[in-house]
């Protein structure tokens, strides 16, 4: 959208943002949302990499081709762990890092926030 239209919007009391904004999602939610979709998008990327089907992938998980779909989907029902599970068993590498953040000279002492990278690898 260009900023004129946009600021013809807001002049007229129109709210901007995303679903995120419209739902009134927390941090934690938008966070853990963005981590499901960006999982479920590297497990299809692998498998696709791996030239596998959802049904192949399916019979590596025990599970049917449907219940793939729905979690290359990161549908609802689809928990974090088997997200996780189905980029694992498509060939997918997950690193887990954890970094303290720190506060910089002359400011006011903070709590350290604990940051948690889950980094995933896929083939090539």
């Amino acid at each position: 959208m260009n900023a004129s239209k946009r600021k013809s919007l807001e002049g007229a009391g129109w709210k901007l943002g995303d679903a995120a904004d419209f739902l009134e999602m927390s941090d934690e939610e938008r966070q853990l949302l963005d981590a499901r979709i960006e999982l479920a998008l590297a497990i299809r990327r692998q498998r696709e990499v791996l030239h596998l089907s959802q049904k192949e992938l399916g019979v590596r998980l025990k599970t049917s081709q449907p219940r793939v779909a729905r979690i290359e989907r990161a549908a609802a029902d689809v928990s974090l762990d088997q997200l996780v599970r189905a980029f694992t068993a498509a060939g997918g590498k997950i690193l887990v890092k954890s970094a303290l953040s720190q506060t910089g000279k002359g400011r006011k002492r903070q709590p350290a926030r604990d940051t948690l990278i889950l980094e995933v690898a896929t083939s090539k």
